[in-house]
């Protein structure tokens, strides 16, 4: 599977996915403009890779979605907090419709992930919560409403990302625990899918009481012993992308593959350059030419692959179901409503002053945090709005707010935890918790957490400003009693 660049398939791309028979497509946001655009580069792609096309994208909810315009699911977290398997279940369903409209037929979610470190830097509020059992029923729920629209999905990070304080993208992380605390907290989840989830994607992480040498995406004793011979799983196994440095830069993108693909993988994720996509494939042929990769091992990987395509085929279509999405979306946003402490809301129409980063502020994997402008145009619906913005908040000077008897709210637009400075020096009237929630943990101010900072999270935000919405939900993770 290839990453293209720009919103049209040039010629350059196309004989290049001919040329090699590349069957797999992964799209971003800078592949995509509106639907129009977007329906034809699928169109484009599947009339190039044939019937068996299998045209990805990463639509969980919350902060990581590509097609922004559809309607905007609530985060995984989200559905966590609000408890309610039935939603989880339309939830996935109203996702799964709006991206076969729009020509994919496989979506790299639900994140089975459990999220139990608060320093997590990558998962948070993509993972449905802590508790094994209660996630993974909510996570299945998902991928159910999913499956009945068509849309295959892809549970990740197995064998788990959760309880980690590294970014993969960015290094190797280690999870060293005993196998029988993996098995009750990590595995759990991914043992219960086995028997659902048509396809599983692979963790750059290393699991020592499993493989002591390798990533699970490397480790033939994690996919191919454990997964496929003692848990028996069925449905396709792909790799995580293959150019994030805890792999590329360790293994090198084209010897990294041949080793996920003789460890147990079907399909190789190659998102890198065009250079890097070349590298990889040469490698894989060369290692079927020499027998490293066995000719029967490839085509159990094929038909494991062409069956998953036979059963989610993509076609591009009429999306009817637009406006009635968008009510399980907002329904879904507001049931998420959590409060720490005991906040309230300042008197309609009374002077605020809003402080908050300043950029939009994305991790490389999710969509970028919602504009300064667009907050204090949002909740200048309600109040006469101050807004102070800040470029760094560990640098900022939180003691030059001023202590005027303003009321003050601060609101947290971007994944990073706070840092000492803010801890210690700033303490709001309110503070918005629009993304990452474990930013309610940081500063000593009672907090309105949301997880996510899409439009109907907004909107929900201001229902509970005017007291017109309850925050009954509960975060589905430790600390926030």
């Amino acid at each position: 599977m290839v990453r293209i660049r720009g919103t049209e398939l040039d010629a350059a791309t196309r004989a290049f996915l001919s040329a090699n028979a590349v069957r797999g497509a992964c799209l971003f946001r800078n592949n995509m403009q509106d639907a129009a655009q977007l329906t034809r580069l699928n169109d484009d792609l599947r009339a190039v890779m044939g019937e068996s096309a299998l045209i990805a994208l990463d639509q969980e909810g919350g902060a990581v979605v590509r097609a922004t315009w559809v309607p905007a699911p609530p985060s995984a977290m989200a559905l966590g907090a609000a408890d309610d398997i039935d939603l989880a279940r339309r939830t996935g369903a109203a996702v799964g419709r709006a991206v076969k409209a729009l020509g994919f037929n496989w979506n790299f979610a639900p994140v089975l992930d459990l999220n139990n470190n608060p320093r997590n830097p990558i998962i948070a509020e993509r993972s449905f919560g802590a508790d094994p059992q209660r996630a993974t029923e909510l996570a299945l729920a998902w991928m159910a409403g999913s499956e009945s629209a068509g849309v295959a999905c892809c549970v990740k990070h197995f064998p788990g990302h959760g309880d980690t304080s590294v970014d993969s993208h960015r290094d190797l992380p280690t999870v060293d625990k005993p196998p029988a605390e993996l098995e009750r907290f990590e595995l759990a989840p991914f043992r219960q899918a086995a028997a659902h989830a048509p396809a599983m994607m692979t963790a750059h992480i290393v699991y020592p009481t499993l493989d002591a040498e390798l990533p699970a995406t490397m480790s033939r004793k994690i996919l191919t012993d454990l997964l496929r011979g003692q848990w028996q799983y069925q449905g396709v196994i792909i790799t995580d992308d293959m150019a994030m440095h805890a792999i590329a830069h360790r293994f090198g993108a084209g010897h990294a593959a041949v080793m996920a693909l003789a460890a147990g993988a079907d399909m190789v994720t190659a998102l890198g350059s065009p250079e890097n996509q070349e590298a990889t494939i040469a490698a894989i042929a060369a290692a079927i030419d020499d027998g490293t990769l066995e000719r029967a091992d490839v085509d159990a990987k094929l038909r494991r692959l062409d069956a998953l395509a036979a059963r989610h085929p993509c076609a591009t279509g009429a999306y009817p179901q637009d406006g009635a999405d968008r009510v399980v979306m907002a329904e879904g946003w507001r049931r998420a409503l959590t409060v720490k402490g005991a906040p309230h809301a300042p008197a309609a129409g009374a002077r605020v002053r809003l402080v908050m980063r300043q950029d939009r502020a994305s991790d490389g994997v999710s969509e970028p945090g919602v504009p300064a402008a667009e907050l204090a145009a949002s909740l200048g619906r309600l109040y006469q709005v101050d807004l102070i913005t800040y470029a760094d908040a560990d640098h900022f000077d939180w003691a030059s707010l001023p202590a005027d008897g303003v009321f003050t709210i601060l609101a947290s637009t971007s994944r990073l935890r706070y840092g000492p400075a803010a801890k210690a020096a700033f303490k709001p009237d309110l503070h918005l918790a629009l993304w990452n929630p474990y930013q309610a943990l940081d500063i000593d101010a009672p907090a309105l957490i949301t997880y996510g900072f899409a439009a109907p999270a907004l909107e929900a935000v201001n229902g509970w400003l005017l007291g017109a919405i309850e925050a009954g939900a509960r975060a589905p993770v430790p600390g926030f009693r």
